[in-house]
């Protein structure tokens, strides 16, 4: 046998039309390009460079293809179909290419290697879907998304396996055996009324749509179907084992999945809990642990190939397992997402698209017509039970129309189902090809068509007004106060006090509450669904925790106890991704009917007040946030002037008054800070020195009242002072606030501008801080030497 084995030739094609290679074994490295100088292509004959060559391929046309499909906003996931095609025999056959390239035995095939990282990649993929689908939004399940769930799944079922026997005696026997007929079809109606959990969950974070209700909603509803899709799965598998395999099969693959599943409920699940417990608080999870929960999701794929199962179920299952967010769901999608999401899946969904071929699908249409039928049969039926269903329990139409949108949306895994029938030959290659055709074009068409109806900003939308100007007399004033860092926490707090204070009877008397709600915002790496969590104040805040949530609990509680009387504090903490943390913050301040959002400016300063560095994630935020507001917005500047230290002393407060809604907002907020009696409140008014046309400019009239009322509501006042000043041009307003920032410890200035008032165009073109507006811009100068923090002001922009 040794003797055999040495006299062996290479194991590549010596001449270009050689095509037999060794049977017995093949190499995995070549000895480089300049191999053999007269046939350079024998390096292919090596299992590596031939998956590198396969690899390479695959991304050049990946690339080509989407540089042109995104221009029609059509998602990656179908350029990677796309490219599978143009893979496939039809085309280049990158296949056939590839096959006998190492070995003419089946089990060393070219095409293995290359398999091998296809079912890793889906498998990986499957599994970090399942670890970043929002456990709470899927048992945050109510009777009407049961309803919705089964009565979309029980009635395609039934409306589609009715039409399974229709025409069967007209089957043409040579295109499949008429026994295998009625299979064909139940697996195509299995899949339609399937809505698999890991397929949403890439929809709702393709879309951007995790933390709304509807997103939820959709993750609920692919619970219970997916639920209900793996319980007729193991029953269709048991049954069809027992009829065509035996009885012994059909049992040994059952008890199998039983205690897979036990062991995942009672083994892995509370072990990745143990983990998440025993984790130090801010530490990273030990290597050791993130390596054995990918292992033990391997393995789970391996039981449930070896008995007969889909591969990336045991995946499905043990993701589902682990905990979403940190310490371990976030470490697992910091590690592995972008390696799985950019490298492995887009040659997973190559590799099971470039099966497919078209000219099967011409040449057998009259056999498959009644398959096509059916799919389009079954994806009306079930975006009408779905659709029908949600306006039985009250869904806005438009969200009902979405929802049923969203439910009929196919993805990778059921590709991985359709490959799968095709290998047990219960699909043909023909229904097979077609299968994968609508695939493509439900992925290509739907997410499009969602994101033409559905606009996350549409609910942002103020049609009540919710800004501190409207506020009825007496009414609370309702503020939501942002933190993403704990040097955030003094500066908001510091601006709070003086909000707050005590007030005697008289001062009372129309005058609310302030109601504060402080949002610790923690960035959630990889993970795509934020978790909202409320804290009860009235737990005790444990200082030996080290915990930067229980301190901001224990400074803000004390705060609420030396304002007792006016002044009421609740806390949540957000784990969001960085581009979704303006739609907490959004949330938030629409169930807390919030009159004015509080954020940091993301620009640091050191004790001395001098310039450090800029916060880019937050001022993207910011940015995002400012955009979209349901109600007033706050950028604070902090350059840490401290209340506490002053606590009887005066602050000075000045407020710059050009003209606008935002700097009227600004003129509402100072006259709240001025019923506090530590506070000196000083307006500045600039003027042009020229008189604005009082009957085009209706913002002028709307100022004088506004200004003319505070000064009758101070005029006695010793704290308060109305000042007016003449400046012409940008350097003349630069200067003039310069000088005026000298004299204040908080100046609160509004974001927007009116160049009919005054022109300050010029000044808008050397902005560091575009969100914070030309006046607040200057305030917050690196290298302005004053002291003074600045808070700018934007009215709720989308009342109209």
């Amino acid at each position: 046998m040794n003797e055999s084995l040495a006299l062996t030739p290479a194991p590549w094609p010596a001449l270009s039309n050689v095509e037999v290679c060794n049977r017995a074994f093949f190499n995995i490295s070549s000895y480089g390009i300049l191999e053999n100088y007269e046939a350079p292509s024998v390096i292919f004959g090596y299992a590596l460079p031939l998956l590198e060559l396969q690899i390479l391929i695959i991304f050049v046309l990946i690339v080509l293809s989407h540089m042109f499909l995104r221009f029609i906003g059509v998602p990656q996931f179908v350029s990677y179909m796309f490219t599978g095609l143009l893979l496939g025999r039809h085309l280049f056959d990158l296949q056939d290419f590839s096959s006998h390239r190492l070995s003419l035995d089946v089990a060393l095939d070219g095409n293995i290697a290359l398999e091998g990282v296809a079912n890793l990649g889906l498998i990986m993929f499957t599994f970090l879907m399942g670890v970043k689908t929002n456990k709470r939004a899927m048992f945050h399940i109510g009777k009407g998304t049961v309803a919705i769930a089964v009565l979309s799944f029980v009635v395609t079922m039934t409306a589609g396996l009715a039409f399974r026997n229709f025409q069967l005696d007209k089957a043409d026997p040579l295109y499949m055996p008429l026994k295998l007929a009625p299979t064909e079809r139940t697996v195509i109606v299995s899949v339609q009324a399937l809505t698999l959990l890991p397929v949403i969950t890439h929809l709702v974070y393709e879309l951007k749509i995790p933390n709304s209700e509807l997103g939820r909603l959709a993750i609920s509803i692919a619970t219970i179907n997916d639920l209900l899709g793996f319980i007729t799965l193991q029953c269709v598998s048991y049954v069809a084992s027992y009829r065509y395999v035996s009885p012994r099969i059909a049992n040994r693959d059952a008890l199998a999945m039983t205690i897979l599943i036990l062991v995942i409920l009672f083994i892995i699940k509370p072990t990745a809990q143990w983990i998440v417990d025993t984790s130090p608080e801010g530490k990273p999870v030990r290597e050791l642990y993130v390596y054995g929960t990918i292992m033990s999701a391997i393995a789970a794929s391996i039981c449930t190939t070896y008995f007969h199962q889909v591969h990336v179920l045991g995946a499905i299952l043990v993701g589902m397992a682990i905990p979403d967010g940190p310490p371990l769901g976030s470490a697992l999608e910091a590690k592995f997402e972008g390696l799985v999401t950019n490298i492995f899946l887009p040659i997973s969904i190559v590799v099971m698209t470039m099966k497919a071929d078209i000219s099967k699908v011409l040449y057998a249409f009259d056999d498959i017509a009644i398959n096509i039928f059916l799919v389009g049969f079954t994806l009306v039926v079930k975006w009408t039970a779905t659709f029908g269903s949600c306006l039985i329990f009250k869904l806005p139409t438009n969200e009902s129309i979405i929802l049923a949108i969203m439910m009929n949306y196919k993805g990778f895994v059921d590709l991985c189902f359709f490959e799968g029938a095709a290998n047990h030959r219960n699909l043909s290659q023909a229904t097979h090809t077609f299968m994968i055709i609508y695939v493509l074009l439900i992925a290509g068409v739907l997410p499009t068509t969602v994101k033409a109806l559905y606009d996350p900003k549409r609910k942002y939308i103020g049609y009540v007004k919710r800004d501190i100007m409207h506020l009825k007399p007496n009414s609370d004033l309702k503020i939501l106060t942002c933190l993403h860092k704990p040097d955030n926490i003094s500066g908001v707090l510091s601006l709070l006090q003086l909000l707050s204070f005590t007030p005697d009877g008289e001062s009372n008397k129309d005058r609310g509450v302030i109601a504060v709600t402080a949002l610790h915002l923690v960035k959630l790496a990889g993970s795509s669904f934020p978790i909202l969590i409320p804290h009860d104040k009235r737990t005790k805040p444990q200082l030996h925790q080290n915990s930067y949530i229980q301190t901001m609990m224990l400074v803000f509680s004390e705060f609420q106890q030396e304002n007792w009387a006016s002044t009421t504090v609740s806390f949540f903490t957000a784990y969001s991704q960085e581009d979704l943390m303006d739609h907490d913050i959004c949330n938030l301040a629409l169930d807390h009917h919030t009159s004015m959002i509080i954020v940091p400016s993301g620009r640091k300063w050191s004790p001395d007040g001098l310039y450090e560095s800029d916060d880019n994630v937050i001022r993207s935020v910011n940015a995002s946030l400012l955009d979209r507001a349901p109600c007033s917005v706050g950028v604070l500047n902090d350059r840490s002037y401290r209340t506490k230290k002053k606590s009887n002393g005066t602050v000075n407060v000045g407020v710059i008054f050009i003209g606008g809604k935002d700097d009227r907002e600004a003129i509402s907020l100072a006259k709240w800070m001025r019923q506090n009696p530590r506070v000196s409140l000083t307006v500045i008014r600039f003027l042009s020195g020229q008189e604005p046309d009082k009957n085009k400019n209706w913002d002028y009239l709307v100022d004088n009242g506004v200004l003319n009322d505070l000064k009758e509501t101070y005029a006695s006042s010793g704290n308060f002072v109305y000042a007016e000043k003449i400046v012409n041009g940008g350097p003349a307003m630069a200067t003039a606030v310069r000088l005026a920032a000298e004299d204040y410890d908080l100046m609160i200035v509004g974001r927007g501008r009116d160049d009919d008032l005054l022109d300050v165009s010029g000044l808008a073109e050397w902005m560091e801080l575009p969100e914070l507006g030309v006046i607040g811009d200057l305030l917050a100068c690196k290298d302005l030497k004053t002291r003074v923090s600045v808070l700018v002001v934007q009215q709720q922009q989308q009342h109209e």
